[in-house]
């Protein structure tokens, strides 16, 4: 089955939820490209001595650099609109754009015309050490998935990959 269009998934869910996982699945079927709002964040963290681990300070530090960031210039929301005109000129057919904070789901889902999905893990502990990871679940997703084991999650994946043509919602690109 090919796409003939162009459609951008805003995806959420706690650290170990999957999420890469998923998009891996997706991307058995279509071209697919995977960015997150916080790429730009990692990189001035980096310059500033983070090692990429993801421990609870970590996140906690990367959460507020990118509220930092937000607040100052809208820096990862800029990088995602550079990367959405990429993504626009490529021969990719599906988007997946990771994003923590239910306000700027809000303003991305509208502005890039995005279906919004939630990927939950049973017995996976919501992370609650920093705003960002506390807030996975506070936002109305157009879709849920609930990642039960790898078998399941390839299946939702092939599932998703189909229901996309029939979303009314979304305005393709």
């Amino acid at each position: 089955m090919e796409l003939n269009m162009k459609y951008i998934v805003i995806i959420n869910g706690t650290g170990g939820s999957g999420k890469d996982t998923f998009i891996n699945f997706v991307s058995k079927y279509n071209k697919v490209y995977n960015v997150s709002s916080i790429d730009k964040v990692k990189e001035i963290a980096t310059m500033i001595g983070w090692n990429g681990e993801k421990n609870e300070k970590n996140r906690k530090f990367l959460s507020d650099l990118k509220k930092l960031t937000t607040e100052y210039n809208d820096m990862a929301y800029n990088d995602i609109k550079e990367k959405v005109k990429n993504f626009q000129k490529s021969d990719n057919e599906i988007m997946f754009i990771h994003i923590r904070e239910p306000e700027n789901i809000a303003i991305a889902s509208k502005e890039l015309h995005a279906l919004t999905l939630l990927l939950e893990r049973n017995n996976h502990a919501l992370i609650t050490s920093n705003y960002s990871d506390a807030s996975v679940k506070n936002y109305d997703y157009d879709m849920i998935i609930v990642n039960d084991t790898l078998e399941k999650l390839e299946e939702d994946a092939k599932n998703f990959y189909k229901k996309l043509t029939e979303i009314k919602k979304s305005t393709p690109y």
